[in-house]
């Protein structure tokens, strides 16, 4: 990507890239996501986790082939191992809920779209991970209370997906 708009984004990427692993760098692992383990098959739990969000009237936005860009990319980065046999995050809102929560602080933008993930390992086939990304419940009560809210509808879904 070249020009103004490239570098921009570019920027934009890191500073996004950075304040998340500062972020991570401050929180333990339990508190930044939660996850879910199964046995058995990606497909079949990637196939649960997005029948979980869409029979809640909920519309999959996005499919983020993470394992697959990964796999691509791995040779040109000079990659010495696999790290996932599949890896998937898919992107969705609420209307209810976001605007709840934007309601209550028009900053809580920043958590829209909502995001969970899927994967499976290179170390370890035929065990499923899935989960989401905890969002700092921050604001005055009404907007803790959404953030919550938002919270419980993504554990809600993975969890689903997981049983």
């Amino acid at each position: 990507m070249s020009g103004f708009f490239g570098k921009i984004l570019i920027a934009a990427g890191m500073a996004a890239t950075l304040s998340g692993a500062a972020m991570a760098a401050d929180m333990p692992p339990s508190e930044v996501t939660t996850t879910y383990t199964v046995q058995g098959d990606f497909e079949d739990v990637r196939f649960a986790l997005e029948n979980a969000i869409v029979n809640r009237g909920l519309v999959v936005d996005y499919v983020s082939h993470i394992g697959d860009m990964l796999a691509r990319t791995g040779a040109d980065l000079g990659a010495k191992k696999d790290i996932y046999t599949n890896a998937q995050s898919m992107l969705f809102c609420s209307a209810v809920l976001s605007r709840a929560a934007m309601e209550a602080d028009p900053a809580n933008i920043a958590f829209c779209p909502y995001g969970v993930f899927v994967y499976e390992t290179a170390d370890n086939p035929g065990t499923v991970v899935v989960g989401y990304r905890n969002l700092t419940e921050t604001g005055d009560e009404a907007s803790k209370k959404a953030i919550a809210d938002v919270n419980a509808l993504l554990n809600d879904i993975v969890k689903e997906a997981s049983e």
